[in-house]
């Protein structure tokens, strides 16, 4: 797997952070003429036994070209992002979501709705060992998708998140956005297209 290619990630400029309800009504627009999100959430690490989160601090939602990082310290925030969850004519796609939905249900009181585990259609189609999204990548592009360790177990409760935790996450929505995509066109998969290179800035 580390000698594939690299998985074409999201540039800043394709992902949206939204922390305040306003945001996240403006997100809605976009969001909502899509049926498919990619869907994943982080929350703060635990270090210790018995501790226990009050995450997820972080809901990411995708579609093929665009992320949304949502920080879910606001209530009234919280309050909209519920209504779309609980939304069954969106269906939200990820892996091992069990866990996710469990802490959903206890942070915005509401039962996520259309949440589609991409794990069971990779049983579904023969793929016997839960799959990931660096292995989906692989098998379904010919790609690598890199995920930092540091990133992933950084303090995604901080008010003002980094640019590495605002990639890493929007990024993991992002590939299983297109690893649905894949599964549902039921032929050769078309691999994500190339990021479009960052403009350098002017002098």
């Amino acid at each position: 797997m580390a000698l594939l290619p690299p998985f074409p990630a999201l540039n800043l400029e394709h992902i949206t952070l939204v922390r305040t309800a306003a945001q996240a009504c403006d997100a809605w627009e976009s969001l909502r003429q899509h049926p498919v999100w990619g869907f994943d959430t982080e929350s703060k690490p635990t270090f210790f036994k018995d501790q226990v989160s009050d995450g997820p601090h972080v809901l990411q939602l995708a579609t093929t070209d665009h992320a949304w990082v949502i920080q879910l310290h606001d209530a009234d925030c919280r309050a909209e992002v519920a209504r779309w969850l609980a939304n069954p004519a969106h269906q939200k796609a990820g892996f091992g979501l069990g866990d996710d939905t469990k802490r959903l249900r206890r942070k915005l009181l509401v039962e996520p709705d259309g949440v589609v585990e991409l794990n069971t259609l990779f049983r579904q189609r023969g793929y016997r060992r839960e799959m990931g999204v660096k292995a989906a990548v692989a098998v379904l592009f010919g790609q690598r998708f890199a995920k930092s360790k540091k990133a992933a177990t950084s303090n995604w409760a901080a008010l003002n998140l980094s640019e590495q935790q605002v990639r890493y996450a929007a990024n993991d929505a992002y590939a299983a956005a297109w690893v649905y995509a894949a599964l549902q066109r039921g032929q050769a998969p078309v691999p994500p297209p190339a990021a479009a290179p960052t403009p350098a800035p002017q002098p």
